[in-house]
């Protein structure tokens, strides 16, 4: 399909010397250089306009990859969801671009360390066969010795072999001993990166990544168990608003402060984890809808009822009130069901007025 909008680079021309002409003034390179520059930033500005995305360094790297045609599966994934008519909002973008704040593909990482261990227990397992093969050699050539005892150089010859076999070992067990060492310590290695991939960096809360895969447990362990389970997503009423008035440092401490609410007030029972944006999405395990609903409402109430103050500025931001969808996951099978019901109630209590929390 074609892919309009500049998605993609466009082939660049042929050189002009290539077809019999002069060569190119240096000049004019430069000036075509600046205005291609100053063309993509025009395109990358008025997308993030278009549709309503914050300017965050994740956002533009990703806008930027797409339609500089640098990431080219990202600007046929932006075409084909434009296509559609389906809405490119923060939510979807942090779906299919999950970045770090250095710009570096997380699950990159862990596949790097991943391979590094797999090859250090690879060097393990060939250092360990080596010295097997090699102290059955030393066992048979000693076997084949002290059969021959009998001549008058068989016992110098064992102790000679003997010692050649202890100084292989003990070659072989420092080798083993780097080998353990070194995989331990790309275990913590492995270990502390996939923690880090879990965790959202703004807030400390387990990020999305990390409620998918707890979704999928909870949910298994909750039908084996026959317990209700529920989820919620929450999202931030108005904070658009708050961004453009107060800035973007301060929104993300709104965003922090609404993170250490939720994770204070939804008690032990309860997974919570920002999903992207200034949205949230709570797990509760052994509470059906009705009861989820009325736990995270009284949180609502508390939270509404709350002033939080700018501190650069001194001035309160007003009350911060978020809207909330609730669904069962154990009503059915599938898990993307529930996820599609708590969606629409949560577009539902938008629709009705903000600062509420429905039912899916």
């Amino acid at each position: 399909m074609p892919f309009p909008n500049g998605y993609l680079a466009r082939s660049p021309r042929p050189r002009p010397e290539a077809a019999g002409g002069s060569p190119p003034d240096p000049a004019a390179g430069t000036g075509r250089a600046h205005e291609a520059r100053r063309a993509l930033l025009e395109k990358i500005g008025a997308f993030i306009l278009r549709h309503d995305l914050a300017a965050t360094g994740t956002n533009l790297a990703a806008i930027c990859g797409a339609l500089s045609g640098s990431h080219p599966q990202l600007a046929e994934a932006l075409v084909r969801r434009e296509a559609s008519g389906e809405p490119i909002d923060q939510r979807w973008l942090d779906t299919l671009v999950r970045l770090d704040p250095d710009g570096h593909s997380r699950s990159a990482g862990l596949e790097t360390l991943s391979d590094k261990l797999e090859h250090a227990l690879l060097r393990f397992a060939q250092t360990a066969r080596a010295a097997h093969c090699e102290t059955s050699d030393h066992r048979g050539a000693i076997g084949v010795q002290i059969e021959a005892l009998a001549g008058p150089d068989g016992l110098a010859q064992v102790l000679d072999l003997s010692r050649a076999m202890l100084a292989r070992i003990e070659q072989v067990e420092t080798a083993m001993a780097r080998s353990e060492a070194e995989i331990e310590r790309l275990r913590t290695s492995l270990a502390k990166a996939r923690s880090e991939a879990d965790v959202d960096h703004l807030t400390r809360l387990p990020n999305r990544r990390a409620f998918e895969r707890r979704l999928v447990s909870a949910t298994l362990d909750a039908q084996t168990n026959g317990e209700p389970l529920s989820l919620a997503f929450c999202d931030v009423d108005h904070f658009k608003a708050i961004n453009d008035r107060h800035g973007h440092a301060a929104g993300d401490r709104v965003l922090c402060a609404l993170a250490a609410s939720f994770a204070e007030a939804a008690g032990d029972g309860c997974f919570v984890a920002r999903h992207g944006g200034e949205e949230f999405v709570l797990l509760f395990h052994g509470l059906a809808k009705q009861a989820a609903r009325d736990r995270l409402d009284a949180i609502r109430r508390a939270q509404a009822a709350r002033v939080l103050m700018n501190r650069d500025t001194g001035q309160p931001f007003g009350r911060i009130t978020f809207s909330a969808g609730v669904a069962e996951v154990t009503e059915d099978p599938d898990i993307r069901s529930a996820l599609a019901r708590a969606d629409a109630a949560l577009y539902r209590a938008k629709q009705q007025g903000r600062n509420r929390v429905e039912l899916g």
